[in-house]
């Protein structure tokens, strides 16, 4: 099965060196490949609290209130901040069926308008999490649930994702662009 981005004669950029050259793009390869460490850390936490909830009902029988909230958190937050490095990566599931059927050209301009979609609907998602974000710490949001924890918690994890994944579909588009001119 071949990937999209090898019929389209795409390198992986982001797997040893930045998509965007100079500073800003060493910066946030830098601050990806923090974040992916740290959100791995947090999905094994999750699968320790998750465990520990499981064998706390089950043998102690206990309620664990928190733990289900806790690695929500965890989870969640680990998605939304490692999302920036998948995208890098070009990691994310892309559909291939017309790729194949497209000339090497076509398909590079599908990419780069795909990216610029992307773009549109990932900043898009970015500003409301802004707003929702400043929403939860002006009004005080708290969950539902008997151990509350604030809300701005798992947004300001959200909105800090999504800004990293719009930066990062934004060099991603300013780097194709580039590479046009240069052939051009």
């Amino acid at each position: 099965m071949a990937h999209s981005l090898e019929e389209a004669g795409l390198d992986n950029p982001a797997a040893d060196q930045p998509v965007a050259a100079g500073l800003p793009g060493r910066i946030l390869d830098r601050v990806n490949r923090v974040i992916v460490f740290i959100s791995s850390i947090a999905l094994v936490l999750a699968a320790f609290v998750l465990t520990y909830g499981v064998v706390t009902r089950y043998f102690l029988k206990h309620s664990t209130d928190w733990q289900d909230e806790i690695s929500v958190f965890l989870i969640v937050g680990s998605i939304f901040m490692s999302s920036a490095s998948v995208q890098a990566r070009r990691g994310h599931v892309a559909i291939e069926a017309v790729s194949s059927l497209l000339s090497d050209n076509v398909n590079r301009w599908r990419l780069f308008f795909v990216d610029i979609a992307t773009f549109l609907f990932c900043g898009f998602f970015s500003w409301k999490s802004w707003l929702l974000l400043e929403e939860a710490i002006v009004e005080g949001y708290r969950s539902s649930s008997t151990w509350q924890p604030p809300l701005w918690i798992p947004y300001s994890l959200m909105t800090a994702g999504m800004t990293l994944l719009t930066i990062q579909v934004l060099f991603q588009i300013i780097a194709q662009w580039r590479r046009r001119s240069d052939v051009a």
